[in-house]
């Protein structure tokens, strides 16, 4: 007897020592270095209103407009609600659990002579109670688990405002980027139009051929057509401002968004280095603590091997006299642990497959940096050779035409000069675009713009 006691005390001592916090999450070789030093970037903290560096009080607005009334983030609050919910259910389930109970009966008295016609009744009330002693961790594990999954929840609700937000600023550079391209597209068709009647006139003063009218014609009317898909993208670009901001599109007017040119950086990106990224990113922060929560589930999937300790109890009147009973409960899944064991073994596996998650997590989170460091740094090369080419291209266009009216050239070189300049400044104006997209896209990837309270309406 005194071998099996001592046995059972040894087992419940080894077991109470099984549940303790989440280990801490490994860090991959290389995920601390310092990013690729890219042109148009400095190695400073990234600031959470990232957006602010635009010094835009219109981008402000719309930005703060949709972190109140997103139609995402407010399925995101939901969830975190319910596990704030979950997390309470388990803390409370440590304590004694109670239930009021009451009863009336009435006695079948057709059976007693004596008192056959004496109805009687019999009310019953009660207070019952059980409490099962934590002995091995179970519960304690439960609570580890559902604030890890609290804690992951947050951060998924931490992504979708980063998303919100590089969503929304990429909406309105892009509103700005399209409405700046269609103006000049329109100059450019209207400057061309001009000349097409300039080449009429020197057609009907004999001084030019059909050739070069026909020529001039078929370039203005391409530079036309150009206009037409950047009014179709600056209205996609209002209508997912609208939805941003949970409004249909047929409202997109309504949000009054008037931009001419495109928003510029007052600074360089800050884009810090990868340990600030690890701690971070809303997807690696989600990442942990889903291993955490793993690795609190194996402690509790280890806790079903062995027994538990209720200890139950009643209080209160029943069946006309007061009455009180407790006793204590064990309970032992034995012989046949093989449930309990395969439940364990499926724990393990989801804390290993935690675990590559978070690797791929990390490693994606470098990837994506790098990624849009390295594109960020080739659209600003191309866009200062593309300068560089429209200015070469207003040169050509000059001289082509103090050429053509001083007769010393035809005027078919002034429409080719006049195309190579449209050419070259539309081109200019879509690489501004491509360059403010490329700073929305790092910002997106360095995890920035989610240190924001502002609860949907």
């Amino acid at each position: 007897m005194k071998r099996l006691l001592s046995g059972l005390t040894a087992l419940m001592l080894s077991a109470c020592a099984m549940v303790n916090e989440p280990p801490r999450t490994p860090t991959l070789a290389g995920s601390g270095d310092a990013f690729s030093r890219t042109p148009g970037t400095v190695a400073n903290p990234v600031p959470d209103d990232w957006w602010r560096l635009y010094d835009d009080a219109q981008l402000d607005r719309l930005v703060n407009d949709s972190l109140r009334a997103n139609a995402d983030l407010r399925v995101a609050y939901a969830n975190l609600d319910a596990a704030h919910a979950t997390r309470r259910q388990a803390r409370q389930s440590r304590w004694p659990q109670t239930t009021l109970e009451s009863g009336l009966t009435i006695d079948d008295t057709r059976n007693q002579p004596s008192a056959a016609s004496v109805p009687s009744t019999d009310w019953d009330f009660g207070v019952t109670a059980s409490w099962e002693i934590d002995v091995f961790g179970r519960l304690r594990a439960q609570v580890f688990a559902a604030e890890a999954d609290l804690q992951g929840r947050q951060a998924a609700l931490d992504g979708i405002k980063v998303a919100v937000v590089a969503d929304t600023v990429q909406s309105y550079v892009e509103f700005c980027g399209f409405t700046r391209a269609l103006r000049v597209a329109n100059e450019i068709a209207t400057r061309q139009q001009r000349y097409v009647q300039l080449v009429q006139r020197q057609l009907d003063a004999g001084e030019v051929s059909p050739l070069e009218v026909a020529q001039a014609a078929s370039l203005a009317a391409s530079l036309r057509a150009a206009t037409a898909p950047f009014e179709a993208w600056r209205a996609s670009a209002l209508y997912r401002l609208a939805t941003l901001q949970g409004q249909p599109p047929s409202r997109a007017e309504g949000l009054g968004v008037e931009c001419a040119e495109m928003p510029q950086l007052r600074a360089g990106i800050p884009v810090a280095d990868g340990l600030a990224l690890l701690s971070r990113r809303p997807d690696i922060r989600e990442a942990e603590q889903r291993l955490a929560a793993a690795a609190a589930n194996i402690a509790v999937a280890r806790a079903d091997l062995y027994p538990r300790l209720n200890l139950g109890g009643v209080l209160g009147v029943l069946s006309g006299n007061f009455a009180s009973v407790a006793t204590p409960l064990l309970t032992w899944s034995l012989p046949n642990q093989a449930p309990a064991r395969a439940k364990l073994a499926q724990a393990g596996a989801a804390q290993r497959a935690a675990l590559a998650t978070w690797d791929v997590v990390v490693l994606n989170a470098l990837r994506e940096v790098e990624t849009a460091l390295a594109a960020y740094s080739a659209e600003l090369a191309r866009n200062q050779a593309l300068l560089d080419a429209t200015a070469q291209a207003q040169d050509y266009a000059r001289r082509a035409a103090v050429r053509v009216r001083t007769g010393d050239a035809s005027a078919l070189l002034q429409v080719d000069a006049e195309r190579t300049l449209a050419t070259a400044m539309l081109a200019q104006v879509q690489s501004e675009l491509v360059v403010a997209q490329a700073e929305v896209a790092l910002f997106r990837a360095l995890g920035s713009g989610w240190r924001t309270e502002n609860p949907p309406r």
